[in-house]
């Protein structure tokens, strides 16, 4: 008889070929996850290339989730559960999975050639490969199969219904809610049944096949996770980023304008926003990348929101446009959802390798505010509060998401729009000057200049890439003017630091010698490590920033507190490039740029070993 084990958390992996359905698959079990009442992190991680070759270990996609009765920040390091739908499957993940783990694999496709193609010379589920592992090989895609054989489908789409067989066994296998997937199925095949109804009974016959079977010593049990009151839902990254847009736009009184070009990982933004034509979001998939900021500057300068969303490749291409936004001190929001490079590099794998180019790299002197979000659900934060700062200072905004953050999940308090903080766009509505001439460059105590919507009357005013004189805004090529323009344009950024919270730091003992300091998602394996490091008696203190031009003031005095200040970052240390030239303090960079978040085990043993290294001294 099955018994029932109460476990804390635990991390499953799902893993086959990219038509296998398993990002549909670990999406599901996350939906009936979150109706669990668990706390929850996911990771998707697609193949880099569009049409990898059937069975190869370049076209395994998988989805893991990590789901707990806590509070957890991370989708975890390794999976405690593999479900293989292939060899190629069971090639790519098997060497994350630790020894004892468990294995539900597909045998339909351990087939000599498969198993041939990535390199086995004979079948691991019965040669013994596979002897410290829990190895349950069944025929997943033959029983879907049969449990659909009465409903008139061809061989080929009865064995496509084998990814919800598979959900069903493991909606039994850890007590998930069904009632949510299966109404899920009938409302996404609704225009064909034959299909939804296949789904659906090959999601039931999982479920009972795991009910009736003796092949499962125990089935698992993961409590509700404790959380405060409200309305939660589960959101991506991206999903929460054009809701933050959306929000920020609403509470401005503006129309928000997407111009964007479909690149991978930004393209969700545009095809979230896109569905949103009944809020009044206008979305324009522009020819190329330069097009698509053009546009959303020009959407600006016709007083409405300009936003467009991008990565790495395309920010590059965006550049001049952006420094003509600087001058311009136009609002603007380029949401660079970053990925792993150099050049077309690893499209599907995430990076943080963009900062210095947030940071530095337009034409000439054009400084504007960096901003980065720190988890799926603090994407819409981060992306309201961009907003916010590009209307109240007249400035375009870089903020920072990436593949992980993009594409990841965790549950998600709705907001109260009306408890956001306002934002006002304040359009110039009559001349600014007694003699009644309009400035465009008069400004206010932000130093952020008059927005003029075109067609008012009286405000006409000139518009170009060339050097503007101080307030009238003619061109000017003084170079006293252009010094002392650059100079202001740069006081008005400095002065967003009036806006920015102070750098908070968690030392719970007071007594840290080390100091770890992130931005963007390192916050979910720095908190988690950080956690570990301090379960096993150590002390250490973290920081995170959001901002990171302009940093918050208090920054230098903090990190001269620390023996050791440590920055964790998925490049080769930009933002402790940054902080050493800053600040001159000996800030160490933790570097990996593997395409994956930093492993939290990992992080947690170098830190223990930091830590213990510090106390020596």
């Amino acid at each position: 008889m099955t018994k029932v084990k109460t476990v804390d958390h635990v991390v499953i992996r799902f893993a086959g070929d990219s038509g296998d359905g398993m990002q549909l698959t670990g999406d599901r079990f996350t939906h009936d996850t979150a109706v669990a009442g668990n706390d929850f992190s996911t990771l998707p991680n697609f193949p880099a290339e569009i049409r990898a070759p059937a069975g190869t270990v370049a076209g395994v996609s998988s989805f893991q989730l990590h789901f707990a009765d806590f509070d957890i920040r991370t989708p975890g390091d390794r999976p405690d559960v593999l479900v293989a739908m292939n060899p190629a499957a069971l090639k790519a993940n098997l060497g994350d999975l630790p020894r004892g783990g468990l294995i539900i694999a597909d045998t339909a496709d351990f087939t000599p050639r498969n198993l041939a193609k990535v390199g086995y010379s004979s079948d691991p589920l019965t040669d013994g490969t596979l002897a410290d592992y829990q190895v349950h090989a069944l025929d997943l895609s033959g029983q879907a199969s049969a449990a659909v054989a009465t409903l008139g489908l061809g061989r080929k789409d009865a064995a496509r219904t084998k990814n919800m067989y598979a959900l069903g066994l493991l909606d039994w296998l850890y007590h998930r809610p069904t009632e949510g997937t299966i109404d899920f199925l009938e409302r996404k095949f609704a225009s064909a049944p034959q299909i939804r109804d296949a789904n659906i009974a090959a999601f039931k016959a999982g479920y009972a096949f795991g009910e009736t079977t003796e092949m499962f010593a125990n089935r698992y049990k993961v409590a509700a996770a404790p959380v405060a009151g409200g309305t939660y839902r589960q959101i991506t990254g991206n999903r929460a980023l054009a809701y933050g847009l959306m929000a920020g736009a609403a509470r401005a009184g503006l129309q928000l304008f997407l111009g964007a070009y479909p690149i991978t990982p930004a393209s969700d933004v545009l095809h979230h926003l896109a569905t949103a034509k009944d809020a009044g979001v206008l979305t324009f998939q522009a020819e190329d990348e330069i097009a698509a900021v053009g546009a959303a500057l020009g959407a600006s300068f016709a007083g409405q929101l300009g936003v467009t969303a991008t990565s790495g490749p395309g920010l590059a291409l965006k550049m001049e446009t952006i420094g003509l936004a600087v001058m311009l001190e136009l609002p603007l929001v380029i949401c660079d959802i970053q990925r792993a490079g150099p050049a077309t590099g690893m499209p599907t794998k995430t990076e943080q390798a963009d900062l210095t180019q947030a940071l530095f790299g337009r034409h000439g002197e054009a400084p504007l505010p960096v901003i980065a979000a720190q988890s799926p659900g603090d994407c819409f934060n981060a992306a309201y509060e961009a907003v916010k700062i590009a209307v109240d200072y007249r400035t375009p905004v870089i903020l920072l998401s990436d593949g992980y953050l993009a594409n990841g999940a965790e549950p998600w308090a709705v907001p109260d729009l009306a408890a956001l903080p306002p934002i006002d766009p304040a359009f110039a509505t009559e001349p600014n000057r007694p003699d009644g001439e309009f400035w465009p460059y008069l400004r206010d105590d932000k130093l952020a200049r008059a927005w003029a919507a075109p067609g008012t009357p009286g405000l006409e005013h000139r518009i170009g890439g060339i050097e503007k004189a101080d307030g009238t805004g003619a061109v000017s090529y003084d170079p006293a003017n252009h010094e002392f323009m650059v100079n202001l344009r740069q006081q008005k950024v400095d002065g967003v630091r009036a806006v920015v919270p102070d750098v908070v730091v968690d030392d719970p003992s007071g007594q840290a010698k080390v100091l770890v300091l992130g931005w963007g998602s390192t916050y979910g394996p720095i908190s988690a490590a950080a956690r570990r490091v301090r379960t096993g008696g150590r002390n250490v203190a973290t920081a995170h920033l959001r901002h990171l031009n302009p940093l918050p003031g208090n920054l230098g005095d903090v990190l001269r507190r620390y023996d050791r200040v440590l920055v964790p970052e998925m490049n080769l240390g930009q933002l402790a490039m940054v902080l050493r030239a800053r600040y001159l303090v000996d800030v160490q960079p933790y570097s990996r740029v593997r395409g994956l978040p930093i492993s939290l085990s990992e992080l947690a043993a170098d830190l223990a070993e930091l830590i213990d290294w510090e106390e020596s001294k």
